[in-house]
């Protein structure tokens, strides 16, 4: 089952997972190309940058996807966008924590919230950004 397969505003433990899952594979592929083009100078090292990075990730993923839902089941509006946005938004905020950085926060809080947003935007319209033109 993948994440537009689950109802909005439904099963929050469900697109939790499901965000966090991904988030977490992106955080390991991430941190993968990071250790081979900037080399670590130990094995331990390494591994620290990975789990930083990956645990990171996955934490922003767990935060988008409760923040969307519950967003989506505050607001009495599951197809909002603007649900989206919450959860893009706050995603942003942790990291902003995470790095002790407001101007981070801020930055990252109004990047991924409307990356998220324009996201739901074009999964609603059914926008095409690749493959052929419809006609």
């Amino acid at each position: 089952m993948g994440y537009w397969d689950v109802p909005e505003g439904t099963d929050c433990v469900q697109k939790t997972w499901i965000t966090t899952k991904l988030a977490t594979t992106m955080g390991l592929v991430g941190s993968a190309y990071h250790i081979v083009a900037f080399q670590p100078e130990t094995a331990m090292e390494a591994v620290q940058r990975a789990g930083n990075v990956t645990v990171t990730m996955a934490a922003m993923g767990a935060i988008f996807g409760m923040a969307t839902c519950l967003s989506a089941q505050a607001r009495e509006a599951p197809d909002d966008p603007l649900n989206y946005f919450v959860g893009g938004c706050a995603s942003g905020i942790f990291l902003g924590a995470r790095t002790h950085s407001a101007a981070t926060g801020t930055s990252a809080c109004l990047a991924l919230g409307t990356l998220a947003f324009f996201g739901k935007v074009s999964k609603t319209e059914g926008w095409r950004l690749m493959g052929p033109p419809k006609l």
